[in-house]
Order: C-alpha cells, then structure tokens, then sequence
C-alpha cells in the first residue's frame, strides 16, 4: 500500500496545487457566458451539433447535402436564439391572500403581468411554484400597459407551511431550441394553522386566572396588603400606616413608625408546552390534536389579553405578536425529545413570572415524567396536563401538584376546561 500512496502523491499534489486553481479561474472567467449557455435546450444543443457537425462534413467530403442541412440546421439556431433577445419590461407582482389560515379556511395566490414597454409583449409561460407542486400559465400577446392576471387556490386541508413562488417566466422560441427564464416576485410564506375550538375565557373553570395570582413572596409594594411590621432606615415613607404608628407610639411612649408590608402578584403570564416526543404518541392524529389543543389555549390568552410563551419543542416564541402567535404550530412536527426536557430548557425569569403552566402531551407519556416536569416549575405556578388520544375517554384527576384532564376529541376541549367533564 505505501508504493501505491508514493505514486498518486504527485498526482494529488499537481491536481491540487496546479490544476484546481486554474480550473476555478476558468469557471469565474466564464461567469458572462455561463448565463446565456444555460438557455440553450438540450434540443437546441442537438441542432447546433448537427449543424456543425454537417458543416465540417461538407467541408470535409464536399457533398452539398450536408451543407444544406448545416445551413438549415444553424440559420434555425440563430433564430431561436433572436426570440430571447432583449430586455423584456414588466411590472410583476404576488400577494397571498391571507396568509395565515386556518384548516379547511380559503386562500388564494394573485399574480399580475403588466407590459410596461411601448412595445407588444410576446406570450410568456409563467411558472408559480405553491409547495412541492408549481402552477403553469401561459399568458397572451400583451400591448403597451397591457396587464394579464390569474388566481391559483392554495390546498389548505392539511396544517403546515406553504412556501408559495418565487413567480418566474419563461421566452423562448416556438421550435423549443433556447428558452429564458427569469424571476421575478419573492416567495411568500402561507401559515396553515390547525384547528382550534372556543373555550370560555380564563376568569372560569380550570383555567381560572383573571387579574394575576397572590404568591407568598413579600415585596415592598403591590396589591396584596400582608402585614404591618417596623420601619427599617431606608423604606419608602409613602408606605408608612400613620394612625397605628400613632396608636403604638402613644401606647409604648417612645416614637415608633410601622410600614405597610405586601405580598407580590404575578401579572397573567401563560405557558403553553406541547409534547412533541414521538414516542408519545401513537400516530399524526393524536399529535395533530394536541397542537389543536394548545392552539386553542393560546387563542384564549390572546384574546383575553394574557401575555404568552408558546413551546413546541424546539419552536419557542415569548410574548410574540397577536398575528404571529400561532405561527409555531404550523411549523412544528415530531422530534426526539421529552417534555420534561422542554420544560428544562425554558428560561429561568419565563417560569418564574408566569401564573399559569399547560402542559399538552399525548397517551403515551409517563406519569413520572409528568410528575418530573412539575419539580422543575415553582410550586405557586399553576400546572395543567392536557392529555389526548382517542380511546383516553374524557375525566378530569387531581393530583400532587397539577391537574390533569383527558380528551378523546377537540369538541372535549371547552366543556373539559370548564371543569365539567365529569358531570
């Protein structure tokens, strides 16, 4: 083995050293020319190479039948190549309309041609990519500020998201020997969002939480009177209680204040997580309902005005946007993780200043898991464990620490959080 390596060393060397660069050089001198070579179609490299190929033969043998088909061959040639010539002028334009659905719900790709030359526009294919599929149209001879216009229908029968253009078109020739694409409208992004049910707003039922939650941690300021106790050097005089530190000065005869003393409130801060373990689930149907369900509780929160962590696995968003909050299910899908793990990795100040804590998983997912991923939250965040799948049947179980409920289907979702699913 080692002659063998002595013998392609030189070899790798020269390739690397000597050839390569050159090679590369050539390709980056070519960059002008590698354009227009790539309109040509592997039909009209046929025809060229025929009618060069003709040519060098009647010059050769001298017989004018291959002159004749040379000069047919590369007159054609030449002319297919004049259809592509020139700078075409046009106004193109794509919109999407709307761009976030939901399942089932309508959406519609426009685009516009509008020739804005003072010369005709010869007919153009236009290609529109919508997902892995594309659309093809062919428009009409357009005059000067002549405009041609088409609607394609989105499929949106399935979550997910759509990746609609970028709009190109295509000159060419009628014989298909050279053609010209060119691009025009960026691509533009359709968010599919699943399915969601009406639920009752938070100040009911399980998800109770109207205007913040009392915790145990005393603060200076706040709402939630506590106590009183002494005035340490340094407080704030606004919160001095006058009347009883009169009452207790004139009782103990020496000159003593007492401060008012709170108990701090958490503003309304919903976490949702949702599962995304593939082990949790036994097909796409449960972990598409889970997703419907945790859409739905965020549905709730924005609309009751809560502020919002979405987790779905990787995909997190914290306090996103009212139009943007959805959008992390339509991009989620199934990985290799755990739910106690996701709920590791949320930042420490996120669990901290929230009151409320939804957990949304599948059938297959432990108790002990579920039990791990409530040490990992304070204990004055509240903690609910959605857990659906068809055959789960529909309860509600209280447990050390959070409450859980089951689901068979969506519609389980309002009367569930209502806190009546067993009645």
């Amino acid at each position: 083995m080692q002659p063998t390596r002595g013998l392609w060393a030189p070899v790798a060397s020269w390739w690397r050293d000597g050839l390569l660069p050159w090679a590369l050089g050539v390709w980056d001198m070519a960059a002008p020319v590698r354009k227009p070579i790539a309109c040509v179609t592997p039909l009209g490299w046929t025809v060229l190479v025929l009618g060069l190929l003709s040519w060098g033969l009647a010059h050769w043998l001298g017989w004018a039948e291959f002159a004749v088909v040379a000069a047919a061959a590369l007159v054609l040639f030449v002319a297919a190549a004049l259809f592509t010539i020139g700078r075409m002028q046009a106004l193109v334009t794509l919109e999407v309309t709307p761009q976030r659905v939901r399942v089932g719900e309508a959406s519609m790709a426009r685009f516009e041609i509008t020739n804005s030359s003072s010369r005709p526009l010869m007919a153009l294919g236009v290609e529109l990519p919508v997902g892995v599929s594309a659309a093809r149209y062919t428009t009409p001879l357009l005059g000067p500020g002549a405009s041609y216009e088409d609607w394609v229908t989105i499929p949106t029968s399935h979550r997910g998201v759509v990746t609609v253009g970028p709009l190109k078109t295509e000159r060419g020739d009628p014989f298909g020997l050279v053609r010209r694409r060119l691009v025009w409208a960026d691509a533009t992004t359709l968010y599919i969002h699943p399915k969601v049910a009406m639920i009752d707003e938070f100040g009911t039922g399980l998800l109770r939480d109207l205007e913040g939650q009392t915790t145990q941690d005393v603060s200076a300021s706040d709402l939630a009177f506590h106590a009183l106790r002494d005035y340490i050097p340094g407080d704030d005089r606004r919160h001095i209680h006058w009347k009883s530190s009169a009452r207790l000065t004139a009782m103990s005869g020496e000159q003593k204040f007492l401060v008012r003393q709170y108990l701090d409130t958490r503003r309304s801060h919903v976490i949702i997580v949702t599962d995304v373990n593939e082990a949790d689930y036994q097909d796409d149907d449960e972990f598409e309902l889970a997703l419907s369900c945790s859409a739905s509780v965020a549905v709730r929160a924005i609309t009751d005005g809560k502020d919002l962590t979405v987790v779905c696995g990787s995909l997190k968003q914290r306090r996103p946007a009212p139009h943007l909050a959805l959008d992390t299910y339509s991009r989620a899908s199934l990985e290799k993780t755990s739910l106690a793990y996701d709920v590791r990795c949320l930042e420490t100040d996120t669990v901290s200043d929230a009151s409320l804590l939804v957990l949304v998983t599948g059938p297959q997912v432990s108790f002990t898991e579920l039990q791990m991923a409530r040490t990992l939250v304070p204990m004055q965040v509240r903690m609910l464990v959605v857990r659906v799948g068809p055959g789960e049947g529909i309860g509600l179980r209280e447990t050390n620490g959070f409450t859980e409920v089951r689901l068979n289907s969506l519609d389980d979702l309002p009367r569930a959080l209502r806190g009546g699913v067993l009645a």
